[in-house]
């Protein structure tokens, strides 16, 4: 491995990507995948990248201005996210290291990674001491709220590349619509196909308690933030009462608050966000509290580098495949028989597509 080198320079550009399917959620209707991609260059060379959903157009440039801000903070200093990560959360405690600056933190720490990846000449999951070579995965792309013909074609189609775990989409006005759309998938998929279910926080307390008690006689295998994701005593009463499990947690700012959810037996098997829970040191971190309390622990979005993660974390569930970065993706995720295969290329897996970046970008 080489002798760590210091960071010279942090880039960052945004762009938007239209969405294969349009995802409709109890929230809104998602038509396109606004991201920041991101990279980060040591002095002798070396590239790291990274991603990051944005949510929203508007955050994109947001992102890259507090990007800019950090890239001031560790110019010069040797690549070692550790204790990189640990100096931006000092120095950015006093305005919270929460939202976008939680995000850019996260997207510097994966491209550290990455860098110190590619040093080592070893694809990630390697460096991390994992062996595997491909992971369980579901396809997460669509299913979202639409009439029962509809989604039930589509389950359909989204078992084709030999998935044998899709999520389904819920969160209607009302009960009646929910269970008819549940009912339509499970009557077009074969009976050993795991179906997801995720309301998006869409729900209030005793209305997902109506609706999980319903769902716990239709097969679901997990039900995804039923409710507001932060009401851990809310989600407690359900993971308590229902014998669906409750599955939260791609909202967890940072491990602390995965702490505190389990703390609270807030749910039964739980999903960090990359981007959220503090890249791959903020993972490992995660990974290690799922260790210590037996808590099976799946991943949400950005399946490349997840992908890299999950082969390392001992309480492996399923990767959540979504294939929203693909068209600015010079070598794209590939799925084999509903695995996701690691890439063995030296890092994280991720390089750009630098012609459909020209096409996509906006910022």
């Amino acid at each position: 491995m080489k002798t760590l080198q210091s960071i010279r320079s942090i880039h960052a550009r945004a762009v938007d990507v239209p969405l294969n399917r349009p995802l409709g959620t109890s929230a809104a209707t998602l038509r396109t995948a606004p991201l920041v991609l991101v990279d980060v260059t040591s002095e002798d060379g070396i590239t790291g990248h990274a991603y990051l959903f944005a949510y929203t157009r508007a955050a994109g440039p947001a992102i890259i201005s507090m990007l800019k801000g950090i890239e001031e903070m560790v110019t010069g200093h040797v690549v070692a996210p550790v204790d990189l990560g640990l100096k931006l959360a000092k120095r950015f405690r006093l305005i919270g290291v929460q939202g976008v600056v939680r995000m850019a933190i996260a997207a510097f720490d994966i491209c550290c990674w990455d860098i110190l990846a590619k040093a080592a000449g070893q694809p990630l999951s390697h460096l991390l001491g994992a062996s595997a070579s491909s992971v369980p995965a579901y396809n997460s792309n669509g299913l979202g709220l639409m009439e029962p013909a509809r989604v039930a074609a589509e389950a359909l189609e989204l078992l084709e590349p030999g998935f044998s775990a899709i999520k389904l989409r819920l969160g209607f006005p009302t009960m009646a619509e929910d269970l008819a759309n549940m009912r339509a998938v499970r009557r077009a998929v074969p009976d050993h196909v795991a179906v997801m279910v995720d309301f998006n926080q869409g729900l209030d307390l005793p209305e997902a308690m109506k609706r999980g008690y319903a769902l716990d006689c239709e097969g679901a295998s997990w039900i995804e933030e039923p409710i507001r994701h932060d009401d851990y005593a809310g989600n407690a009463e359900l993971a308590a009462a229902l014998q669906t499990p409750i599955q939260i947690g791609e909202n967890f700012s940072g491990p602390h608050a995965m702490a505190i959810a389990i703390a609270h037996r807030a749910a039964d098997i739980m999903m960090p966000d990359l981007e959220r829970i503090g890249g791959i040191t903020g993972w490992q971190r995660a990974a290690a509290l799922a260790y210590a309390h037996d808590i099976p622990m799946s991943s949400h979005l950005f399946p490349e580098v997840s992908a890299h993660l999950m082969a390392a974390t001992p309480t492996a569930h399923l990767l959540e495949y979504v294939d929203w970065a693909n068209a600015i993706l010079s070598e794209p995720l590939r799925i084999d028989d509903g695995r996701a295969v690691l890439s063995t290329a030296p890092g994280v897996g991720l390089a750009w597509d630098e012609k459909a970046i020209s096409r996509y970008a906006y910022a």
